[in-house]
């Protein structure tokens, strides 16, 4: 089964897999919170916490997953994974290698590490500068020429 983690930051998608996993449960609760992201913001933070072996998805599940995957690899940011299986985590750690975004594997004690990671909104928030500030920095530094380093470049 997939839940829907609520209370996360809205950028980030969070899915808890526990039980037998099916087509069905990407249909009903990944697929549409996906496609809403990145509808919304073009990319993809995934959060997925994984309480049930990787041996508990159909077939056809691991096709959606596939199919998700592919129609999204571009989208991928921040995924992280969290789980007590050790070869899941080392596998989400070697993914980061394959996706132009950033993969990491957790061990269920980590979960707050988890979150934290995944949440963290760090490359969006430096992307982005005004005009007015940028001219306000090289009019600071244009005042500057001449007279020698600045203290704090000291």
């Amino acid at each position: 089964m997939l839940q829907f983690i609520k209370d996360l930051p809205d950028h980030v998608v969070g899915i808890r897999a526990t039980g037998k996993v099916d087509k069905e449960d990407y249909e009903k609760v990944l697929i549409p919170r996906m496609e809403e992201l990145v509808r919304r913001q073009g990319e993809i933070d995934y959060l997925l916490v994984l309480e049930t072996g990787v041996q508990n998805f159909s077939a056809a599940a691991w096709f959606e997953d596939l199919k998700l995957a592919l129609k999204n690899f571009t989208k991928l940011r921040k995924v992280a994974i969290v789980t007590d299986q050790k070869s899941v985590v080392w596998f989400s750690d070697m993914f980061s290698h394959l996706i132009p975004g950033h993969s990491r594997g957790y061990h269920l004690s980590e979960l707050n590490e988890a979150i934290s990671w995944v949440s963290e909104d760090d490359d969006m928030e430096h992307s982005e500068i005004s005009i007015d500030d940028v001219k306000e920095a090289n009019a600071e530094r244009s005042s500057n020429v001449n007279q020698g380093p600045a203290i704090e470049d000291l």
